[in-house]
């Protein structure tokens, strides 16, 4: 049985689900160790938190290894693909519990028409490999996690997007009748998955799927949005090809580069995932969506 380390080092402690993790971390007991891409100017949200690192290599670690000491423990919420070339300075550092994320986007964007999205999946794909080669081989315990939509209003790319765009224009349009099914996550209910699977053993050398409480279809989720935010319920059914045309003008502007004209045909599939597995494991229990 593992015991829970006194400290833990966060790498992309700045990222969406990191702005539930920390707390509850600090909640649970732990000296965090927070590593981010972002400038400490930028990380006024962590002034209750003494220790920052901005990384840009895997040698930064390393030249900052006494920085981690105590730490046998680390959460990855940064991209997966950066992850692998960090694991020896990590083993290094004496971390050897790994809980990590990816995403369920290395199952649905494999055979996307859009080359960028294949080109993600299949980094995905090698990370994921290579970190469960690896970190064997460095004798790091780890535990992956493929969310499905991930969510929290005002700092996510997905609802928020939604959101934004209501705010704005009053409606929403629809590919077809957006009758593909989703799985919405909150990043605050993913923070408490990597709390639940730190000291559980029986977690470790597994990935998981971790999908929301509910599943809908894509345009009862919009309307479940109209609802929060007090608006009335305008959808527009548009063709696909004219959606998708939109997309690729709106992934031209500042903000919006990671739209693409694919996420016009997806609003008709369904992008749903089981997770019977993080259930039985570690009780994962996500709530619905946008209930609070």
């Amino acid at each position: 049985m593992y015991t829970a380390p006194p400290v833990i080092v966060v790498i992309g402690a700045s990222s969406l689900i990191g702005d539930f993790l920390l707390p509850a971390l600090l909640e649970a007991g732990f000296e965090i160790r927070a590593i981010s891409r972002r400038d400490q100017h930028h990380a006024t949200q962590w002034a209750y938190d003494p220790h920052r690192l901005s990384w840009h290599t895997p040698t930064a670690i390393q030249a900052d290894a006494h920085w981690l000491a105590g730490a046998s423990a680390a959460i990855h919420l940064a991209p997966l693909d950066v992850l692998p070339p960090m694991l020896p300075a990590l083993a290094g550092a004496g971390i050897r519990r790994l809980i990590a994320f990816g995403s369920t986007s290395l199952l649905t964007r494999q055979n996307s028409a859009d080359g960028r999205e294949r080109q993600w999946a299949l980094a995905l794909a090698d990370a994921e490999a290579r970190i469960a080669l690896e970190a064997k081989e460095l004798g790091i315990d780890w535990t992956l996690f493929r969310p499905t939509l991930i969510y929290a209003p005002g700092r996510d790319r997905n609802v928020s997007t939604i959101m934004r765009f209501i705010r704005r224009f009053g409606f929403f349009p629809l590919a077809g009748q957006g009758t593909g099914l989703r799985q919405p996550v909150h990043a605050r209910d993913l923070a408490a998955a990597c709390l639940s699977v730190l000291d559980n053993p029986s977690t470790c050398g597994k990935a998981y799927n971790l999908s929301g409480g509910e599943t809908l279809r894509y345009r009862d989720m919009v309307i479940r949005i109209f609802a929060h935010l007090q608006r009335p319920v305008r959808l527009v059914n548009v063709p696909v090809s004219v959606l998708r045309c939109g997309l690729a003008l709106l992934s031209r502007l500042p903000g919006y580069r990671y739209i693409t004209p694919e996420m016009a045909n997806r609003m008709n599939v369904d992008l749903c995932f089981d997770a019977a597995e993080a259930r039985r494991d570690f009780g994962f229990s996500p709530g619905d969506f946008l209930a609070s």
